[in-house]
């Protein structure tokens, strides 16, 4: 093959490349452009090098037709056996050394799989011939995120890239945080679909600042109140260990404020004692507006639980018992029966209490690993992770910023990693997401969002930003330790049965049969209705009452309008709500 080009200056990491007049190279070949791949020939080895910037002005040199800028990634060595690629240039080129465009063989030899832990995610952009592979273990263990805009295809390549890492690896637990309800049914028979009306969450496994933020929808606490709240919890925690034990053991009573739990203990305790022991110290009081008080507190609690929409929280709160192995083993599938994956849909959760459960599931999550060593490795997957851990320390809840920070900086030494997934970068914490070392980015438009990448990756990967306005969909630019060089790919294509349903096109074209009568709307309001009222009494007089659910139907995920859209939609909405 004849050189297309030479060397005409090195700088660190830079060169600097003429493009020959007289190559005798196919016109098609010598479309040396932004973003190509090329080869510089040294004595040992063969550099690979990416075009930034390819210009024709100030030429000084009649031989070349333009000077290309290039970034010098990594070299190919030529082994007795056979050739292998290697991160870093150990030879640096020389002025004169011979320049090409790469070729596919070379190209494979980059990208060739290292070992069988390895998952095929597309193809390069550069030579559709070449498969783009992923090191699992690099990725998961130095935690991944997956960047871009709204309509870019993220959620599809999110499917794409978790199912491929459950053909990898069969026995890794993976918990995804589904923020709009769109991967329902992307993952099969293979994961658990959790929701408001399957969840069993109980309220006493929340710690203080969660229990609290649930308590007050939010908002800052009342300072009184608070003090309250932090003296008789642990004192009614104590309370029902102490009737757990008198029960068990015939063991003499002790004081419940000796056992020494603090409000953040995870052990249960039931409301019941929780309101005695508030109202206990109010009947003790003389002083009317301190009363007051207490019996605000009494009535925000008694609020919260007989809310129908906290009944994940609240359901068996006078009953008590030590659920918190089965809890933990039904939401982390520890066994996991066949379904190694877990998908919480928060679309149905009041808006009030997101923030404290994603906080209690990161949380639980984290502090399982650590007591574990590590022992039962599991993907935490956060989508909209912007919403949970901002930028902006004023925006959100702390705790769970708190604790998706614990994962991003300590999980991988006890087996908990993290994949972040996020349309705005620049409003996601700088410290978690300098934690991912594998960054695929698909097309950002916002100029804060390009700006905390270019500090995120190598100086020899930033050039490549460049591109990210300009990615079409479904195209990525994968960075750091799960890929061999910063890489232009295109995922490929995924099954229609793994599609997100976020992705499904909704007509903007009113549907004739569609019906859109007055009970119609009917229709949708008792479904509304519904979600906030008891669980499995349909308010309709006009359906039959539904045939006794077996506690087999938890598993089954709610049948929710974002779950699908299909011609007998509006159908749906004849049947009760499970």
């Amino acid at each position: 093959m004849t050189s297309f080009g030479r060397v005409i200056s090195v700088r660190g990491s830079l060169a600097r490349v003429g493009l020959l007049a007289e190559s005798r190279m196919p016109i098609s070949e010598v479309r040396a452009t932004v973003g190509r791949f090329v080869s510089i020939r040294c004595a040992s080895s063969i550099i690979v090098a990416m075009i930034t910037e390819v210009s024709c002005e100030n030429l000084s040199n009649d031989n070349y037709v333009a000077v290309a800028s290039v970034d010098l990634l990594g070299e190919i060595l030529n082994a007795s056996d056979k050739a292998k690629f290697q991160r870093g240039v150990t030879n640096y080129p020389t002025i004169g050394d011979a320049v090409d465009l790469i070729t596919s063989q070379e190209l494979r030899t980059i990208y060739a799989p290292t070992g069988a832990d390895q998952i095929n995610v597309g193809f390069l952009q550069q030579d559709r011939s070449v498969v783009a592979y992923v090191d699992v273990e690099e990725m998961l263990s130095k935690h991944f995120a997956v960047l871009g805009s709204t309509g870019v295809g993220k959620s599809t390549g999110v499917s794409l890239l978790l199912n491929e890492i459950l053909k990898a690896r069969p026995n890794l637990r993976i918990f995804l945080l589904d923020v709009h309800n769109e991967y329902g049914r992307c993952f099969g028979d293979r994961s658990l679909v959790l929701n408001p009306r399957n969840l069993k969450l109980p309220f006493w496994l929340f710690n203080f600042e969660e229990i609290v933020d649930v308590l007050f929808a939010g908002r800052p606490g009342v300072p009184e109140e608070l003090d309250i709240l932090a003296e008789v919890i642990p004192i009614a925690k104590g309370v029902y260990t102490q009737y757990q034990n008198s029960d068990r053991l015939g063991l003499k009573r002790i004081d419940p404020k000796q056992v020494g739990f603090t409000v953040d203990t995870p052990v249960p305790y039931r409301l019941v004692d929780l309101i005695s022991l508030i109202d206990e110290r109010m009947g003790k009081l003389e002083n009317r507006s301190s009363r007051i008080i207490y019996h605000k507190l009494i009535s925000r609690i008694e609020a919260v639980r007989n809310d129908p929409r906290y009944t994940f929280m609240f359901d068996n709160a006078n009953v008590g018992g030590d659920t918190m192995a089965e809890v933990i083993s039904h939401l982390f599938r520890l066994p996991a029966n066949g379904k190694p994956m877990t998908v919480m849909q928060l679309a149905g959760f009041p808006v009030e209490v997101i923030d404290s459960v994603v906080s209690v599931l990161c949380r639980m999550a984290f502090d399982f690993g650590l007591w574990s060593d590590g022992v039962s490795p599991l993907l935490f997957v956060c989508e909209e992770a912007h919403r949970y851990a901002s930028a902006d320390r004023n925006v959100g809840f702390g705790p769970t910023r708190k604790a998706v920070s614990r994962i991003a900086k300590e999980g991988r030494k006890y087996g908990v990693y993290l994949g972040l997934i996020t349309q705005r970068p620049a409003e996601l914490d700088a410290t978690i997401i300098s934690q991912c070392n594998t960054l695929f980015t698909m097309r950002l438009a916002n100029d804060r969002d390009q700006a905390l990448l270019r500090a995120a990756v190598s100086d020899a990967a930033a050039n490549l930003l460049s591109f990210v306005p300009s990615l079409g969909t479904r195209e990525v630019l994968a960075f750091g330790e799960g890929v061999a060089l910063p890489t232009r790919l295109r995922f490929k294509e995924v099954p229609p049965h793994q599609l997100p349903r976020g992705e499904a096109t909704i007509s903007s074209v009113p549907s004739v049969t569609a019906g859109h009568d007055v009970h119609f709307v009917g229709a949708v309001l008792e479904r509304w209705r519904g979600a906030t009222s008891q669980r499995d009494t349909p308010n309709d007089p006009m359906f039959s009452a539904p045939s006794a659910k077996t506690s087999s139907s938890l598993d089954a995920p709610m049948l929710q309008p974002s779950m699908g859209l299909d011609p007998d939609r509006f159908s749906l909405l004849k049947k009760p709500l499970r």
